[in-house]
């Protein structure tokens, strides 16, 4: 157990002492070593979890304390490692995913003053995110919360003399402490009610309070309701969901290296790790399920018809990565908590593929990522092509493909609930197959097939609205002539290695995660919560489920997305554009974000400023300038010069104050006799 207990410590420490060693002494040990130390170091990380992961299959589960950081009364603040099936399942997905974006970083980043300080970062992020997945308690899952939202901050504005990336990495910042204040509500509500931020106690001891209300004046309002919808606002903010969705987009400033590990595979889904974690919780309150499960359904559709107009590379994945978040958290709604995470790790491995296939694209165009300067890209980067290829059809979800299963388990879950909500939330992610398979199709069409239109004078793109934002990592392009070629190995090797779990895994796991057990120590589902009992006994393995959605309606409109994107955009590439004058209102809707920027900017932005001139001009100048500092001077001038006049000198004006002061006196003293 000693040996075990190492390698949990291992896990963390390995990629924090690699941080640690690419930050402080990166000067010193050059850009060859600080990749070096920093790669191998991750990669110790994930084979210890591999160990970790072999030993809970075994049936052996930890849950214990590791340091105990404080006592405040009879509360201890401690870090404890909790390492079940679900700890190690994240463990796997972080470790591997953030190896192979530490290897890709090799070669997009080989160019970048700001090298070894890179490095730092990444191997920074991958040990915050595995201390908020290791977590037994409330107080480390804040802390690993926090400092993944701090160097997500610092990845996202990586290139700081850039004015558009200080306003991405602040405005993801600012927005993901909105979500933060509910989340700490949340816990503050937590130690207030269990006396302790143990999982294992409150978890055991929830049941008691599903009668009581929570302490808020004037409302009546559930008591576990109030803890769970208010840790759900945290998972708002740090996994994008509607209305505090605003800050993802915009981190594409970021080097495409973070957007494949901060929006794939780690920082944004930790929100709905946690609500898992949080089930023994929200599974008693239909209310928050409800609500979990409503948001999550206007992220997946809404979210997803904005990729469709989208013209960064970049932006269109990350728009994914929105609209898949919002399946998640559906799942999660209807109890299919186990449906929820498969699609979390296997959206892991084809989302990272696709943003740094996207990367691979960026680099053989010059850092050009405009879709609609590229076309034909297929014979000059085959490998790319290929996996990009793979990464699309995992995405939206065809038949044997790891998405597939993830994904359309979650329609199934969905179809079975009987929650308040679950009809808008069946006939969203129902429609948003369609919108998926188009908008990616899109992407991929416009990319690696059709008519070159790089290396040549860029015309200007008629229709697009004039302050359209393209996000470009350097703002270059191919010149005139020029023709791009396939990235280095560095670069396409992570390409291979995430193109196989993204076909491989969901059909090689789909019987353990979903049909089996596997997540049975690690979740609770009430008993009348019973959409995932019934989806077992609806399919019957990984090639039933596959036989089944071929005459389902999912997989026709997937067929359908796919189609109309080929046919809009390889044979009749006018109608898109005729489309667009037809419903430009809507396509200005869309193109301004539904206007969220906007009224952000206005309301809380412009109100935070009109707030600011208000305690400015009257409270600072005219309060506490003029009256309190100001006007006290004027007084006691006003009083001084007043005093002044009796000043006199003349020993003969002195005695007749006197005199009057005498009276004044005897006349006080006669009245109170």
């Amino acid at each position: 157990m000693e040996n075990m207990q190492t390698l949990y410590l291992l896990v963390p420490l390995a990629p924090l002492v690699g941080a640690l060693a690419a930050g402080l002494f990166g000067k010193v040990l050059g850009r060859a070593w600080s990749h070096r130390i920093t790669i191998a170091l991750v990669a110790v990380s994930f084979f210890a979890s591999l160990a970790i992961f072999q030993d809970v299959m075994a049936g052996h589960v930890f849950n214990g304390t590791v340091y105990k950081w404080m006592s405040s009364g009879d509360t201890s603040f401690e870090v404890g490692f909790l390492i079940d099936r679900l700890t190690v399942m994240m463990m796997l997905v972080v470790t591997f995913v953030s190896l192979m974006v530490h290897i890709y970083t090799i070669g997009y980043m080989q160019e970048d003053p700001g090298y070894q300080r890179f490095f730092s970062y990444i191997s920074l992020f991958t040990f915050s995110m595995l201390m908020l997945v290791m977590a037994n308690n409330f107080m480390q899952l804040f802390f690993g919360w926090e400092a993944v939202g701090l160097v997500s901050y610092l990845l996202i504005g990586f290139w700081y003399t850039r004015p558009t990336a200080i306003y991405a990495n602040l405005k993801a910042f600012l927005v993901n402490r909105v979500g933060d204040f509910g989340f700490l509500l949340g816990i503050g509500l937590v130690l207030m009610v269990f006396g302790t931020l143990d999982y294992a106690s409150v978890f055991a001891n929830a049941h008691r309070y599903v009668n009581d209300y929570a302490p808020i004046p004037g409302m009546s309002v559930g008591l576990l309701t109030a803890i769970c919808i208010l840790l759900f606002i945290g998972a708002m903010g740090k996994s994008a969901q509607f209305p505090l969705h605003v800050w993802l987009p915009d981190s594409m400033e970021g080097p495409t290296p973070i957007s494949a590990l901060i929006h794939a595979a780690t920082m944004v889904t930790a929100g709905i790790f946690m609500v898992a974690r949080m089930s023994p919780l929200f599974e008693l309150s239909e209310t928050a399920l409800s609500f979990v499960m409503v948001i999550g359904a206007i992220t997946a559709l809404f979210m997803g018809f904005l990729g469709i107009i989208q013209n960064d590379i970049k932006r269109v994945v990350a728009y994914s990565t929105l609209s898949q978040l919002g399946y998640m958290t559906v799942a999660l709604g209807a109890s299919a908590y186990s449906v929820a995470l498969f699609h979390l790790m296997t959206h892991a491995f084809f989302k990272a593929l696709l943003f740094l296939a996207a990367g691979s694209v960026i680099i053989a165009m010059h850092h050009d990522q405009d879709i609609r300067n590229m076309g034909g890209l297929r014979k000059y980067m085959p490998i790319t092509w290929i996996t990009s290829l793979i990464g699309s059809l995992a995405l939206i979800g065809t038949p044997l493909f790891s998405g597939f299963y993830s994904k359309d388990s979650i329609i199934e879950a969905v179809a079975l609930s009987h929650l308040p909500g679950s009809g808008f939330a069946y006939a969203a992610v129902v429609a948003g197959v369609f919108v998926t398979a188009f908008y990616s199709f899109r992407m991929y069409f416009l990319v690696f097939h059709g008519e070159e239109r790089f290396g040549k004078a860029h015309h200007d793109h008629q229709g697009d609205h004039a302050d359209e934002e393209i996000s470009t990592d350097h703002h270059h392009g191919l010149a005139p002539g020029q023709k791009p070629h396939e990235t280095p190995w560095v670069v396409t090797l992570p390409l291979i290695m995430l193109a196989i779990p993204s076909v491989l895994i969901g059909f090689f796991t789909i019987d353990t995660m979903l049909f089996g057990d596997y997540f049975l120590e690690s979740i609770f589902i009430s008993h009348e919560h019973h959409a995932l009992t019934e989806m077992r006994e609806e399919f019957h393995g990984a090639f039933g489920m596959a036989l089944h959605a071929l005459l389902t309606l999912p997989f026709w409109l997937a067929l359908a997305g796919a189609g109309s994107a080929w046919f809009m955009y390889m044979k009749r590439p006018d109608i898109p554009a005729a489309i667009k004058r037809k419903i430009s209102f809507i396509y200005t809707v869309l193109d301004q974000k539904y206007y969220f920027d906007r009224f952000n900017d206005w309301f809380f932005a412009g109100g935070a400023r009109g707030a600011s001139r208000l305690l400015w001009k009257f409270g600072d100048v005219k309060l506490i300038d003029g009256f309190f500092v100001n006007g006290s001077a004027r007084m006691v001038g006003m009083f001084s010069g007043v005093l002044r006049t009796f000043q006199t000198g003349y020993v003969y004006h002195y005695a007749f104050w006197m005199i009057i002061g005498v009276s004044a006196l005897l006349t006080v003293r006669t009245w109170f006799e």
